[in-house]
């Protein structure tokens, strides 16, 4: 944990990219917490009442370089988290995450900022055949947001070579206030007293990440030496067991006594696919591939390098982002989208949820 009263820390100015997102806000909240200033630059409207007049909104795209220079000017750091997730169209992945991540990072450099974090995602990874995975791994992006953030990360490698400081953080998929998209669906199930099936036996390992001990993780990398921090870490939770045993926590807490229900995986995946071929189901290629699978990597590099100590396993992480998700249900019971800050549409699978 970080001391937000470390007075060695000298107020910065901020500027996050996809700041009225679902990291986004949690990053503005912990930097205001902090006393630094912050730039929110993000397509979507900064609708957060509690921090909106502490901050300096700028709606615009990425893809905009004029929005990103307005954004990036006079700022220390850069953090950029903005990016097109897997049920965006093909064209706007590539756009978003190539394109508008070149766009930020250039700016960064014309604008002579301390350094630009770059939030990845250990998507890059692909579907692997070991474990744990090191940032030293091969890179094999899985459809088109896999490769778009590999090719993502090089734009920020061409950069670094041109002098700026870029740390790149790998977090595993993170949970926590305003944390909705695919996890709304099993917190849906769970407070509605159902069970919930899962792929394959459950007896695999699939570690996440509390949003607080990601914030705390790209903290260190803005806060640390330049020349220990300009580099690729893997960010998840030191704490996590099997993912039946982890996801089974969640619905103890709910209170009806479900359970989690397992399935042979190969006729889950194919039934799968052929759902998300005709849009009938939220969930795409890269989940539904690896939910039956080891999915892990090391933190060592993280501990070592930056101090990072994660405060939340993977249990008391999405316990936390269940309580949420029943506290602020009345804002987003009727809507539905493709960010991580609304839930995605349930699809066909809404009426699997009668069996459980």
């Amino acid at each position: 944990m970080i001391d937000s009263t470390d007075a060695k820390i000298q107020p910065m100015s901020f500027m996050i990219t996809g700041g009225a997102g679902f990291l986004g806000i949690n990053l503005v909240r912990y930097l205001l917490d902090r006393g630094h200033t912050v730039t929110s630059l993000d397509i979507a409207p900064f609708d957060y009442s509690d921090v909106k007049d502490r901050v300096h909104v700028i709606q615009g795209d990425i893809r905009d370089v004029g929005a990103v220079d307005r954004a990036t000017a006079g700022v220390d750091i850069v953090i950029h988290t903005a990016a097109a997730l897997p049920l965006y169209s093909k064209q706007d992945i590539l756009s978003t995450d190539i394109d508008g991540s070149r766009n930020v990072m250039e700016a960064a450099l014309r604008h002579k900022v301390q350094r630009a974090i770059h939030v990845s995602s250990t998507a890059v990874y692909g579907i692997p055949d070991h474990h744990p995975l090191c940032e030293a791994d091969k890179l094999d992006g899985v459809g088109p947001y896999g490769q778009a953030k590999i090719d993502a990360e090089r734009i920020c490698v061409e950069c670094r070579e041109k002098g700026l400081c870029v740390p790149i953080i790998r977090p595993k998929s993170f949970v926590g206030p305003e944390r909705l998209g695919v996890f709304a669906l099993f917190y849906d199930w769970a407070k509605d007293g159902k069970g919930f099936p899962m792929i394959g036996n459950g007896r695999n390992r699939y570690q996440l990440l509390d949003v607080e001990d990601l914030c705390d993780a790209i903290y260190l990398s803005a806060t640390l030496d330049a020349d220990k921090v300009n580099d690729v870490f893997n960010i998840g939770a030191e704490e996590f067991t099997t993912m039946k045993e982890d996801y089974q926590a969640v619905l103890d807490h709910a209170g009806f006594g479900k359970k989690i229900s397992t399935f042979p995986a190969a006729p889950m995946i194919w039934t799968l696919r052929f759902l998300e071929m005709f849009k009938l189901s939220p969930l795409y290629k890269w989940v539904y591939e690896t939910a039956s699978k080891d999915s892990f990597v090391s933190i060592e590099k993280a501990q070592r390098e930056l101090g990072f100590t994660p405060r939340y396993s993977n249990k008391q992480a999405m316990i936390r982002n269940y309580d949420w998700y029943l506290a602020n249900l009345a804002q987003f019971e009727n809507a539905s989208g493709v960010s991580h800050r609304v839930p995605w549409s349930q699809g066909v699978l809404r009426f699997a949820k009668w069996f459980f």
